[in-house]
Formats: structure tokens, sequence, C-alpha cells
């Protein structure tokens, strides 16, 4: 069909998109797709990238091929085309729910290109996103944080050039992995102020490179990353299984290290806990200080809670924050949370602050606190141990029925239970690409529809995930 037909049949749907979806959504996910062909029955759309189409097909997939059947025929197949990449021009070709097929050296003509983000690389106004809140004045220490403290004071006196590049920081959440990034960077930014600072979390990194890729500005991207003097990322462990940002965060890293600029990273796990991570990329957050934050003892627990009355200007009983101290023992965040839950407390009941309401606060905050969080290692164990078969099983390359519907359902809930991406799914799930992921999840919708058994298979399954 030509050219401006099949740009006609896609504004008909476009119309029947922009009534089914916000006007966001709509912009974001709808606007940017460009109609290439429709030829034998098959509608071919272009997206800008592997993250665009995975979306598309998480969210949008059951409205996208009711709008072709509607508008086009019942018997059209949707096709996405995939620039995977923009220095060799190459696509990849994807039927919806369908595996790849490679279509080399198409020039990409078609998507739009908006300012780059990354221009102003020495701006006088760039911004740290540090948030000036958390310093070293309330980053109170104990033994639990001593190692980190020192060592984030050492970077501060001169950073780049200490033997604690990169810093890796890791813990669980509340310990005050973030506070401590914030704190030295706000304390090297007031001692160096000519230098380039920048804290971003690891979540807000990929989806820069994400867009990045989409726009065509990969290039400013590395560029605008490699000009930065003193880099923070925060949950470096949510990069698991994304390949491509890691091999562009492996690149930054060499550039910024070799150059003396200094690397801070924090993770939920060590270095050697992280899976779905690169191994060359591991090696690097070795070779400067490994050090981990634990959960506060009693006397670091009084210190925060008393600076938190302190600063809040509450009146408290020694008896109530003692008891606080006492039972609230996990992180810095939980006890902060306790002390304005118990303020809340009293207001909207006029109670005075005693150790009953602290103990009834507490006992309700404790179930809450204690909720076991769900992992896909979790999940993983619990339909292995449903299905009576071995762990290691679902990640080698066996097509036994019992093996590929435990591996199926895993994927499945791991997509329902935790904020993982397909990509990082997959690659803890048998070395999977995202692809295999979604279709595991859609094949199991599918039998939980029409099985009724299978349904009440998954449900005692997730029973157990909760109990």
């Amino acid at each position: 069909m030509e050219f401006s037909s099949t740009h006609k049949l896609w504004a008909n749907c476009l119309k029947v998109f922009q009534d089914n979806v916000s006007e966001a959504a709509f912009k974001t996910w709808f606007l940017p797709i460009v109609p290439l062909s429709y030829e034998n029955k098959i509608f071919t759309i272009q997206v800008p990238s592997q993250f665009f189409y995975e979306y598309l097909e998480d969210k949008f997939v059951d409205l996208l091929k009711a709008t072709l059947h509607r508008e086009i025929g019942n018997d059209t197949i949707l096709q996405y085309r995939i620039l995977v990449e923009n220095t060799t021009n190459t696509l990849v070709d994807y039927r919806g729910n369908a595996k790849s097929t490679t279509s080399d050296k198409f020039a990409n003509k078609n998507i739009n290109k908006i300012p780059n983000p990354f221009q102003k690389v020495v701006a006088d106004d760039f911004d740290s996103q540090l948030n000036h809140k958390y310093t070293f004045d309330n980053f109170f220490e104990g033994e639990s944080n001593k190692l980190s403290r020192t060592a984030g004071d050492a970077i501060c006196q001169n950073p780049g050039k200490t033997a604690f590049n990169p810093l890796f920081v890791h813990g669980t959440s509340g310990v005050g992995k973030t506070h401590l990034c914030h704190a030295v960077g706000n304390c090297i930014k007031e001692l160096f102020p000519e230098k380039r600072i920048l804290y971003v979390s690891a979540h807000l990194f990929k989806i820069q490179y994400a867009e990045a890729g989409r726009y065509n500005t990969t290039n400013d991207f590395i560029n605008f990353y490699q000009g930065i003097d003193v880099l923070i990322i925060d949950d470096i462990h949510e990069l698991a299984g994304i390949e491509k940002t890691q091999n562009t965060l492996f690149h930054i890293f060499n550039h910024l290290h070799q150059n003396n600029k200094q690397l801070i990273l924090t993770s939920d796990k060590a270095p050697s806990e992280l899976q779905g991570v690169e191994e060359r990329l591991l090696t690097r957050f070795r070779w400067g200080l490994t050090t981990k934050i634990d959960n506060p003892d009693k006397a670091l627990r009084l210190k925060i809670l008393q600076n938190k009355i302190l600063h809040d200007g509450l009146t408290i009983p020694e008896d109530v924050v003692d008891y606080i101290a006492e039972n609230v023992t996990d992180n810095a965040r939980d006890l902060e949370g306790i002390i304005v839950s118990i303020m809340a407390h009293s207001l909207v009941y006029n109670k005075e602050i005693d150790l009953p309401l602290a103990r009834r606060v507490i006992s309700q905050a404790i179930k809450k606190i204690e909720a076991k969080k769900i992992t896909v290692n979790t999940i993983e164990s619990i339909v292995c141990d449903f299905y009576n078969i071995k762990n290691e099983l679902i990640h080698t390359a066996s097509r036994k029925r019992q093996i590929v519907q435990a591996r199926q359902v895993t994927m499945y809930l791991s997509k329902t239970y935790t904020e993982m991406s397909l990509a990082q799914i997959g690659s803890l799930i048998g070395k999977k690409n995202h692809a295999t992921v979604l279709h595991a999840c859609k094949i199991v919708k599918e039998q939980m529809e029409v099985d009724k058994t299978f349904r009440e298979e998954i449900a005692e399954i997730e029973r157990k995930l909760k109990s």
C-alpha cells in the first residue's frame, strides 16, 4: 500500500487511541509512532527504542490490536520496527507477541528529534540534584556507619584522589546510604565550588539513557556524564539485567576513574551478591572501598530520635523515647516515621503522649515494617518447592513441561510482585530476554482464564508468598 494510504489508516487509528487514553499517554506513547507500511495484512509501525516497544506491548497492546482490527481489518497483524543500533542504522522487527527478525541497515529518518537536554555540560547554573537538608551535621555516627562516615570525610577533602575511589556503600533500605551520599556531595560543593557534582538515582540514569537512545542523543548523554567531577549513583542494583545501560556505565566509569574523578555508588547488596550485573562492572565497583552500613545500634537510635525531637520542637517523655529506641530497630527512617505517627495519634485523638500510646502505635507499625519483601529469589524458591523441582532447573534450557511451567509462573509472579523490569526478570531467570518474559506472562494469564485447577495453583502459590 502506498505511503499516503498507510498514513491515512494510521490517522484513523490515532483518533481512537486519543479517545481511549489520557492526553499525556497519547502524546508520550502514540504520537511518536511512525506508520511505515501495510502489506500482506501486516501493518508495520516504527517505534524509537526497545524500551518503547516493551512498554507498548505491556500496557497498550490490546488497544493497538483492537483498533487495527476495527479500522483496517480483523486479520491485520501488528509488526514493530525498532532501531537498536543508531551507529549502524540496524533495525529489528517484532511481531506483536512474537520473536524478532533482523532488517539490516534501514535508514531511520522519521524519528522526531527534541532539543538535546545534555548540551550545557559546563553551565554556570549546573544543578547537582543534591538535597541540602542532608549534611554531615545531621548524619550521626555510630558503630554501624563509622567506616562509611570516615571515608566520606576523607573524600570531601580530596575527591577522586584517595584510596576510596569508588566508594561503594551497601546496606538495607533506610540505614542512611542516601543521606551519606548527599552529605558528601554537599561538603565537596562547599569546599570545591568549581567542581561539577551530580547525584542521580540508577532508576533515573536508566530512564535518561533510554530517552537518549529514543531521540538519538546517546553520544551527548555519554559526553555529559564524562564531564562530571563527582558522580554519585544511588541504588545501583536497579541496573541489574539491563545490559546496554550497564555497558554505557562501564565506559563512563572508566573515563571518570582514569581522570581522577570521584565515584560514589550505593546498593542494597554487596558487589559479590549482585545478580544480573556484568562481572567487569562488579570488578570496578571493588576497586576502591566497599563498606556496609548496618542497622543502627541503640545508642545511635537514641541520637537520631533526640535530634528529630529537638529539630521539630517536640515534647516527648524520656521513657517513651527510650521505648521507641529499644523496639524500633531496623533503620533511621522507621524511627522518624514512628515519631510522626505518635504525634498524629496524640493530636487527632487528643491523647497524652505516654508509654501505652507508644506501644499501640509501634505494635501497629511493626507489622507493616516486618511485612516480608517479596523478591525474585523468594518467588523462585516457593514456585519450585510447589512443583517439587530443584531451583536450578528453571535456569536451564530444559523444555520439560513441568520445568517450563515453573519458569513461566516464576516470571509471571515476579512481574506481578516486584518492581523489576522484564529485562531484569529475564536476566535473573535463566538469562532470558524481555520478550521471553512477556510471552511467559501472556501464557500464564491465558491458562488461568481457561483452567480452573491452574488458577487455584497460582492462588495457592500467592498465599504462600504473602504468608
